[in-house]
């Protein structure tokens, strides 16, 4: 086997069929077995599948990286691209033309209701969290499609913005890096885990990023503990290897300690030197490690803001990695600016401040999401609630009879004495140790390798421990006055447990006397529904609708966001930018959806998918279907997770292929009766109307009405036939060139 995860992946495998007793394993990364005279040898690679190195062939990744619809609830704020901001008040079954129709239920202002179809669920986005300002439209007034068109044409100035950056950094070169294969499956073999879909695809932008020529400006935004130092490390090989130096910056000394550790552990053996540079590095090493950097000798330097000092020279600087730059300030990063020049930068990061998602979702940066959970994680169970010290004994006493450990947080080094306090007297059985910032360096190694290594029970500590920490035993988190964090702090904190396959508890107190701030409280309460695996992204969302994202090119902030919501926001400016661009793979124009009308039932019955946020998430999906392919895919998965399709869904399947063809074919609305289907098509959008007027005369049963509408005649009395009647109607024009 490769590595110890796949080892034991394969050994439970093989028992599983009863091989028990007849195999021996070997670590040894080998693609193909052989056979001796006396032995069969066979890889992991032959049971399990290949591992992937670098895949040539890239599947296409959702560019829709926020909440999804399946998350919405009653009474959130949503927008129509037609009509605007308005009210989800849920999903209701219709009755049209004695069919049976799902519809979503929006509510505008003055109480005026719109039913949605699901088939158009695409024109949805979500409003954002904090819509308390927020004013519903009206139906059918002008004020929407105003805000929407000055919003459109300060957008193209943005975009413009943009491509003259990207421009910029295009014309930049650097020497294209590409590691090879032997050495690099060696060194990944290393890994003791079985990587998921979403890091393999981030280890594969990074490399294109790498070999591209061009300086690499990419951002890794992934969960706590969903592996994206494994990303940094496989990025740090491929340029140490070949000769140039990398630069890791980290916020605090703990997690620069942490990486040290770890970077030092994977190179062992390699011909690459690794070395630190922190406060908690003595002056004297500290200083023959900068005189090493400037001459060639260290290859991999990990270190706080201490290698942003100008006093820090490189010999030939090819990577900056910076974990966690939310935690950076401006002074720092336009140091780091000043590196850039033709040094490629890997940005970590859990929980990305507003306007680094922003620049990345705007495409100045490039952004690879990491959002599915190792194998085996389970979600941290998080509570908010009162100081009582009842429960907060019995949460302690549970994990270290478990045979874990535990953190007790506090926000100021002067809350800890009555931490300390309450440690002696409610729960004398733990023992405990206390750190902070302000020990000297040597004391805080002590103390950490002393709790890392079991010793102590309980950490009692400041928010240092915020990043980098990783004890797989600690698994219990309580937080003093949790009021008084940030809501990515927070969360940065909470990551800080459950990092095995042990259930971890996070306990958010509150003040038992003083009331909490009105934002507190919110931030506590979006904390505690986020407790589904992968929700860094999902809370960057968060922060970004409650502080505004701003404009990227400027220092104001960007009332735009707030007039169409982040969604909608985002999605114009891709489209404004690819549109300048005359990008080929143009971000699909969704100023326009085709209108189907076939009087078939179309809806996803609840006794097929019974849940409502599912059935949600699988309306949304089906929305986002761009090809036969993907139909054909969604609808095996759909078969074997639920079952044999009921006609419903398969009328709704069938719709949403009618669709497209209708967008290929600039068909803006098509309606189907039993005795034919008429099409209306978007005249402005046809370069050639003589096409048209050929695929009339060629095809039996079509005619031209006065309205400029087609007609095709035809016997559609059973919905199947009507279905396929519309789809080969539309068909025809897109075969004919219209």
């Amino acid at each position: 086997c490769a590595s110890e995860g796949l080892q034991s992946r394969t050994v439970d495998l093989l028992q599983q069929h009863g091989l028990k007793q007849q195999l021996d394993y070997l670590l040894m990364p080998l693609e193909r077995g052989f056979i001796t005279h006396d032995q069969l040898v066979i890889t992991d690679q032959e049971i399990l599948g290949s591992r992937r190195f670098i895949s040539k062939e890239r599947k296409k990744r959702s560019k829709r990286f926020f909440t999804e619809l399946s998350e919405l609830e009653v009474h959130d704020l949503v927008v129509h691209r037609d009509h605007g901001i308005a009210r989800y008040m849920g999903l209701k079954t219709m009755e049209v033309q004695d069919m049976s129709h799902d519809c979503l239920v929006l509510e505008y202002d003055g109480g005026n209701k719109l039913f949605l179809p699901v088939e158009n669920i695409e024109l949805l986005s979500r409003y954002g969290s904090a819509g308390e300002g927020a004013v519903l439209d009206r139906l059918g007034s002008a004020a929407w499609q105003a805000r929407k068109s000055k919003a459109k044409g300060r957008l193209r100035d943005l975009a413009a913005g943009l491509i003259k950056i990207a421009a910029k950094r295009a014309l930049r070169r650097t020497d294209p890096i590409s590691p090879d294969e032997s050495t690099y499956n060696e060194f990944a073999a290393r890994f003791p885990y079985a990587e998921t879909d979403d890091q393999m695809g981030a280890i594969e932008d990074v490399y294109e990023d790498l070999a591209s020529g061009r300086p690499m400006d990419r951002l890794i935004c992934g969960d706590v503990g969903f592996g994206k130092t494994e990303v940094a490390l496989r990025a740090a090989f491929a340029v140490a290897m070949a000769g140039q130096q990398v630069a890791i910056i980290a916020p605090t000394t703990i997690l620069s300690r942490q990486h040290f550790k770890t970077f030092s552990a994977r190179f062992r053996g390699w011909p690459v030197n690794v070395r630190q540079l922190s406060r908690l590095v003595s002056a004297k090493d500290a200083k023959q490690t900068k005189e090493d950097l400037s001459n060639g000798r260290v290859d991999i330097v990990i270190g706080t803001h201490a290698l942003l000092a100008k006093t820090v020279k490189f010999s030939d600087l090819g990577l900056v990695i910076v974990d966690e730059e939310q935690r950076f300030g401006v002074q720092h990063k336009e140091r780091l600016k000043s590196l850039r020049a033709d040094v490629h930068v890997l940005t970590l990061t859990a929980t990305p401040i507003p306007r680094t998602l922003q620049m990345a979702l705007s495409g100045i940066r490039e952004l690879s999401l990491i959002a599915t959970p190792p194998v085996d994680r389970l979600a941290i169970r998080t509570y908010v609630t009162p100081w009582d010290e009842v429960s907060l004994r019995k949460a302690l006493l549970r994990e270290k009879y478990r045979g874990g450990q535990s953190y007790f947080i506090c926000p100021r080094i002067a809350d800890i004495p009555r931490i300390e306090e309450f440690m002696r007297n409610a729960v004398p059985e733990v023992k405990f140790v206390i750190a902070h910032g302000q020990m000297s360096p040597g004391a805080l190694e002590d103390i950490m390798t002393a709790f890392y290594d079991g010793s102590y029970d309980v950490l009692i500590s400041t928010s240092i421990i915020e990043s980098g920490i990783d004890i797989p035993s600690a698994n219990t988190m309580i937080i003093y006055r949790a009021d008084r964090f940030g809501l990515a702090q927070l969360y940065q904190m909470r990551g800080r447990v459950g990092r095995s396959k042990v259930r971890a508890y996070a306990y958010l107190t509150m003040p038992e006397a003083q009331i909490a701030t009105e934002g507190a409280l919110k931030r506590l309460k979006v904390l505690q529904s986020l407790d589904n695996l992968g929700a860094g992204f999902t809370l960057a969302s968060h922060d970004l609708d409650m502080r505004g994202g701003g404009n990227p090119l400027g220092e104001e902030q960007s009332g735009h966001i707030k007039d169409l919501g982040v969604e909608l926001y985002q999605h114009m400016l891709e489209e404004a930018v690819s549109e300048l661009k005359d990008d080929d793979e143009r971000v699909r124009d969704e100023s326009w959806t085709p209108q189907v009308n076939v009087g078939v039932a179309i809806l996803i019955p609840d006794t097929y998918i019974p849940d409502l946020n599912l059935r949600l998430a699988t309306y949304r999906r089906i929305s986002e279907i761009a090809d036969d392919t993907q139909a054909n895919g969604l609808a095996a998965e759909l078969i074997d997770r639920f079952g044999p399709i009921p006609q419903e869904v398969e009328h709704l399947l069938k719709v949403m292929k009618i669709k497209r063809l209708c967008r290929k074919a600039h068909v803006a609305k098509v309606d189907a009766g039993p005795k034919g289907v008429v099409m209306h098509m978007r005249h402005q959008d046809v370069k050639d109307p003589s096409i048209i007027m050929n695929a009339i005369t060629q095809n039996n049963g079509w005619r031209l009405r006065p309205d400029q509408t087609i007609l095709v005649m035809g016997n559609y009395s059973e919905p199947k036939f009507r279905l396929r009647g519309t789809e080969k109607a539309v068909a025809s024009l897109v075969a004919s060139g219209a």
